[in-house]
C-alpha cells in the first residue's frame, strides 16, 4: 500500500469526495438495536430495514457493522426473510451506540484516477450531545480504516455525513443552522468551517441555505431539504400548504438556491419536490422527507409515508435517474427514529 502522509490535507494530495450517484463498492449500514431512538417501536422498522438491504444486495455489497455474532444472527433471521443476494453481505463486529451511519460512518475519499481511497474520521457529538453515549459510534471510521488497511485521516473536529451534500465536481452544500450551531465547533466561525470542508472533502466552493425542516433533530441536515442530482440540478423539498410550519421554511431555503450560481457562474437548475403529509407521532412531527433517498448503484431508494404525495414525489425522483430503478420503501414506522434511509447509509465508493 501506498504510504500516505495523513498529517497532510486530503486536498493537497488529490483527494476528493465523490458524487453518490458514482459507482459504489459498497454501501455500509450500522444495525439498528438502540430502542431509546424508536420507543415502544423498534421491532416494527426491521422488515423495511431489511427489504432496503435487499435492495442494496442487487447492485453493491453491504457492509453491516453488528455488536457481535447473535446481533449478526439477529439481523440475518430479517435479511433470509427477502430477496436479498446473501453473497452481498458482510458484516463487522464493530459495535455502536446506533444506527445512523450516514454520520458516524466514514467519509470515503478517493484520487482523481480512481484509483486510491482514504477515509476522514471527523468527530461525533451525537448531534451536539443530545444522545450521550456515542463513544463507540466516533471510532466507526477508524475501525473501518484499521479493517482495510486503509489510510485515516482525523481533522478534530465535528461535523456529520447528513450535514453536507456533494456535486462531484468541487461543490458542497450545507446549511448554518447545522454546521454554524454552537453546539458542534463553537471555537469556529464560517469561514474557518468552509476551510476544514475544503481541506478534507477536497471541494473549491461552498453553498449554504439557512434552515431545515421542523422535527429534524440534527438542527437541520441539509440531506432532508436538498440533494444534488447532478453536478448542476438539485432537487429541493417544498411545502405547498402555507399554515404548515413548514412553508416558510423551505420557500426561503428555495429562494436562498434560486439565488445561487456555480463557480462557472451557472445558475443551479432547480427541481421542486413535494413535501409528504405531515407525519405526527404521539403529537410530535417527524422529520419525514422524500429528500432523504439513498442513491444505490442500480436504484434509487426513496422513503415514502402512506399518502398521496408519494406517487407524485417517486415520479420527479424517477424522472432525474433515468438510468436507474426508484423503489419506494415505505418509512412511516422507520422515521420514528428521526431519519430514513439516507440517514442510514453511507456509500463506499469503487476504485479501478
Amino acid at each position: 500500500m501506498k504510504t500516505i502522509d495523513t498529517t497532510r490535507f486530503p486536498n493537497d494530495l488529490g483527494y476528493i469526495f465523490p458524487a453518490e450517484w458514482e459507482e459504489h463498492e459498497a454501501t455500509w449500514l450500522s444495525w439498528p438495536h438502540k430502542e431509546e431512538s424508536w420507543p415502544d417501536r423498534i421491532e416494527l422498522i426491521f422488515p423495511n430495514y431489511a427489504a432496503f438491504i435487499a435492495e442494496l444486495t442487487k447492485g453493491e455489497k453491504v457492509r453491516i457493522n453488528v455488536k457481535d455474532e447473535a446481533m449478526k444472527e439477529f439481523a440475518l433471521s430479517y435479511i433470509t426473510k427477502t430477496d436479498a443476494d446473501l453473497n452481498q453481505l458482510e458484516f463487522f463486529f464493530h459495535p455502536t451506540n446506533d444506527a445512523w451511519c450516514r454520520d458516524h460512518g466514514p467519509a470515503f475519499l478517493v484520487n482523481q484516477d480512481r484509483t486510491e481511497k482514504v477515509i476522514v474520521d471527523w468527530g461525533f457529538n451525537a448531534w451536539g450531545g443530545k444522545y450521550p453515549p456515542f463513544d463507540q459510534d466516533d471510532v466507526i471510521p477508524t475501525k473501518i480504516g484499521e479493517a482495510f488497511h486503509l489510510p485515516v485521516f482525523h481533522p478534530g473536529i465535528i461535523m456529520e455525513g447528513g450535514a453536507v451534500e456533494f456535486n462531484g465536481a468541487g461543490v458542497l452544500l450545507t446549511s448554518k443552522s447545522c454546521l454554524l450551531n454552537e453546539n458542534r465547533n463553537p471555537h469556529l466561525n464560517q469561514q474557518e468551517i468552509e476551510d476544514y470542508l475544503k481541506n478534507y472533502y477536497g471541494v473549491t466552493q461552498i453553498l449554504w441555505v439557512d434552515e431545515g425542516i421542523i422535527g429534524d433533530d440534527t438542527d437541520g441536515h441539509i440531506d432532508d431539504t436538498v440533494r444534488f442530482v447532478n453536478e448542476t440540478t438539485v432537487l429541493t423539498v417544498v411545502e405547498s400548504n402555507p399554515e404548515d410550519e413548514n412553508y416558510e421554511i423551505l420557500q426561503h431555503n428555495l429562494r436562498q438556491l434560486q439565488a445561487m450560481t456555480l463557480s462557472d457562474g451557472r445558475a443551479l437548475n432547480i427541481i421542486e419536490l413535494p413535501m409528504p403529509k405531515g407525519v405526527f407521532c404521539e403529537g410530535e412531527r417527524l422529520p419525514a422527507s422524500y429528500a432523504n433517498f439513498y442513491i444505490a448503484n442500480k436504484s434509487v431508494i426513496v422513503p415514502t409515508y402512506q399518502c398521496a404525495e408519494d406517487t407524485i414525489a417517486l415520479k420527479i425522483i424517477q424522472e432525474c435517474f433515468p438510468d436507474r430503478k426508484v423503489i419506494g420503501i415505505d418509512s412511516v414506522d422507520i422515521i420514528w427514529g428521526l431519519g430514513s434511509f439516507h440517514c442510514l447509509s453511507q456509500q463506499e465508493p469503487k476504485i479501478k
